[in-house]
């Protein structure tokens, strides 16, 4: 027997949830780029969920999007040199990211990332999960005390996923710095982080206004993180000690090949973008999933039944439908909703010749829902992912990416969400109070349109 035929998830009308209205065809330039601003989701048709390659134009440059694995493959893996960060890509998390990992390129990127790689590797994570676990353990013990009052887990899910990140990195809690960093959040998301049409026009070298604003923020930004590392440091570390934390790590981290350790800038914004790519995207992630499940609630008892037999397990190979709902969760909701790219040189993708600063780009959004990639794509169906079942195509499937830029977190935020995920639904049945639909909008990542209140009671 199957995993799928024990949880009896064959045989269950599959869950459709919500989605805005697909962009209607021949919207045009200036229509599709008011659509971006307020939800990059609603500005594709519906030819971008059925064809392999959709052309068209981003100003004085042609667009690809790419639906076909192979090409995906060619243009993150094969010739991935060739591809870089487009300017308005730069413009809007530079400020908030530095030259940290996710924004570094060429000879800077290689050196970060065999520096940090040991951190992340699946026994180092190992050492982090008490952080995980202590950390949910309290906001479990934060709902039993609210005994059955409304809950925004929302707002509730970034406090955890901030408090993991806090501890992982330092080793303290957050309690006095978490709410600063929500703030700065909060205010780069909705102020900052939204491409306006300057941004998209103006060459990478000429300021735009908001440009102007974004620099002012990146100062008490970075003041803010050098705080927090001045207060890790205070702490100290036990000469001889094994590390105890990612910023223990960080701080031993040497490139492999030269040697090289980061400087105090570069920890920094290593630092930023490890707290802020690694919170907020598990995060959003969590909330999908409890969405979902109280949506959906034979499966949610399905993962408290299986929560409960494993115990309080922090092996995520006996929580395989648990991953399961994650791992579906994350098809239809991933974080990182579009990659862009813009072509350093000459190319040849999907048949188009590709010219230098055409601009490439996979969207995570219509591949995982692409209608030659997946059957019956809009639905949540966890048994895709249940150990047996035939895994979907390697570049089909991207919530985070692939190849040499794959996000290298990725381990570390499956095994926090997964336990986080297991325990809360373990401990409660979660249900929504407020039963409008939540519509999903492309702003950074792949957020709810507003936050709906829950119930959770005690199993």
């Amino acid at each position: 027997m199957s995993l799928a035929e024990s949880f009896d998830l064959a045989d269950r009308a599959p869950l459709v949830p919500p989605t805005p209205p697909r962009a209607p065809e021949g919207m045009t330039a200036l229509g599709r780029l008011a659509a971006i601003r307020h939800n990059a989701i609603a500005s594709w048709g519906q030819r971008a969920y059925e064809d392999d390659v959709i052309k068209g134009r981003f100003f004085n440059h042609a667009s690809y999007i790419l639906n076909r694995p192979d090409d995906i493959r060619h243009v993150l893996i094969d010739n991935y040199e060739n591809y870089t960060r487009t300017a308005a890509g730069i413009r809007v998390l530079r400020p908030i990211l530095g030259q940290g990992l996710l924004l570094a390129e060429g000879r800077a990127w290689k050196h970060q990332r065999r520096a940090l790689a040991p951190a992340f590797t699946p026994r180092a994570v190992g050492t982090l999960v008490p952080h995980m676990i202590s950390a949910t353990e309290e906001i479990i013990a934060e709902f039993a005390r609210g005994a059955g009052a409304p809950v925004d887990l929302r707002e509730a899910m970034q406090r955890l996923a901030l408090e993991i990140a806090g501890r992982t990195m330092f080793s303290f809690e957050m309690g006095q710095h978490g709410q600063q960093l929500r703030d700065f959040v909060i205010e780069y998301g909705m102020k900052l982080a939204s491409p306006r049409f300057l941004d998209l026009l103006l060459p990478l070298g000429w300021p735009s206004p908001q440009d102007v604003s974004r620099a002012f923020f990146r100062r008490r930004w970075t003041k803010f993180v050098r705080e927090l590392i001045a207060a890790r440091r205070a702490a100290g570390k036990s000469e001889g000690a094994p590390p105890r934390d990612l910023f223990d790590l960080m701080v031993a981290a040497r490139d492999p090949e030269t040697g090289e350790a980061f400087s105090d800038d570069q920890l920094g914004d290593q630092v930023a973008t490890m707290i802020l790519a690694g919170h907020e995207t598990t995060a959003t992630a969590l909330f999908w999933a409890l969405y979902m499940l109280a949506l959906d609630p034979e499966t949610q008892n399905d993962v408290a039944d299986e929560a409960r037999a494993a115990g309080q397990t922090d092996a995520l190979d006996k929580l395989p439908l648990t991953r399961a709902v994650l791992d579906e969760t994350l098809r239809l909701y991933p974080p990182a909703f579009l990659i862009a790219r813009a072509a350093a040189g000459p190319d040849t993708v999907a048949g188009e010749s590709i010219r230098k600063h055409d601009v490439i780009l996979i969207a995570p959004w219509l591949l995982h829902r692409h209608e030659k990639l997946w059957d019956n794509p809009n639905a949540f169906m966890p048994a895709r992912f249940l150990p047996g079942a035939t895994p979907p195509d390697r570049f089909a499937y991207l919530p985070f990416g692939v190849g040499p830029r794959v996000c290298i977190g990725a381990h570390f935020a499956l095994v926090e969400a997964t336990l986080a995920l297991s325990r809360i639904v373990s401990a409660f049945r979660v249900e929504l109070i407020d039963r409008a639909p939540v519509m999903p909008i492309g702003v950074v990542t792949t957020q709810p349109d507003r936050s709906p209140a829950f119930r959770l009671t005690r199993r």
